[in-house]
């Protein structure tokens, strides 16, 4: 099965309003294209789940510049001044959830699980308004589960097919979000044989990838 789809044809399906989860780590292993090409549709409102707000100018940045994200949901903004001034200015709203939390409760929502359980944040801001468990003895919170209508994945390398393969700091987020989304679509850097990649390389496999971008064409070819 070919699933190969233009980059234009793939963001035309997202509309505005739509919640993305966007893999990478400070704009490595980030779709850059698909990015790119939401900037160029035009998208606006958008809920963006992902890992940081990147820098200026760099991965999920790029949106923010933009103020195409109405509501963001990341472990860390600090090295982002543009989304903290939007946060303080009541621009975008912003959830901040630590790091290991929110890739539980990404795994959570991929996984059909109704929440996480956690000490992580217990008798800080993290807590207020959430709901508090205890466990023989010992407090938790309940952390719900996060999904999102479509997965923007960026991969080393795939196949005809969608297999996906990851390289280094890629393979952070990527994975979880490609099981946590109604519509998955990749990017890969590169877009080979199937049998090319091991298949004990392949991290995703082609059962969760909906829509595998066409790669970009260099000198007209």
């Amino acid at each position: 099965m070919h699933k190969a789809i233009g980059l234009a044809e793939a963001v035309e399906m997202i509309p505005d309003g739509a919640s993305l989860m966007i893999g990478g780590f400070m704009g490595v292993g980030s779709p850059h294209r698909l990015i790119g090409e939401l900037l160029r549709q035009g998208r606006k409102d958008l809920t963006v789940i992902g890992n940081d707000a990147a820098r200026p100018g760099v991965g999920i940045g790029r949106l923010v510049d933009a103020k195409a994200i109405k509501r963001m949901v990341a472990s860390h903004i600090g090295t982002n001044p543009e989304i903290g001034r939007q946060m303080i200015a009541g621009e975008t709203i912003v959830e901040l959830c630590p790091q290991g939390t929110l890739v539980e409760r990404i795994r959570a929502g991929g996984y059909g699980l109704g929440g996480v359980l956690t000490t992580t944040g217990i008798g800080t801001v993290v807590a207020e308004g959430k709901r508090q468990i205890e466990i023989e003895g010992k407090m938790f919170l309940l952390e719900l589960p996060l999904t999102a209508d479509f997965a923007l994945i960026g991969a080393h390398r795939a196949d005809h097919i969608g297999n996906l393969e990851y390289a280094l700091t890629s393979r952070n987020f990527n994975p979880i979000m490609a099981m946590a989304a109604a519509t998955v679509i990749a990017e890969a850097a590169e877009i080979v044989p199937v049998g090319v990649i091991p298949p004990d390389d392949v991290v995703t496999p082609a059962v969760l990838v909906d829509h595998l971008v066409e790669r970009e064409k260099l000198n007209g070819r």
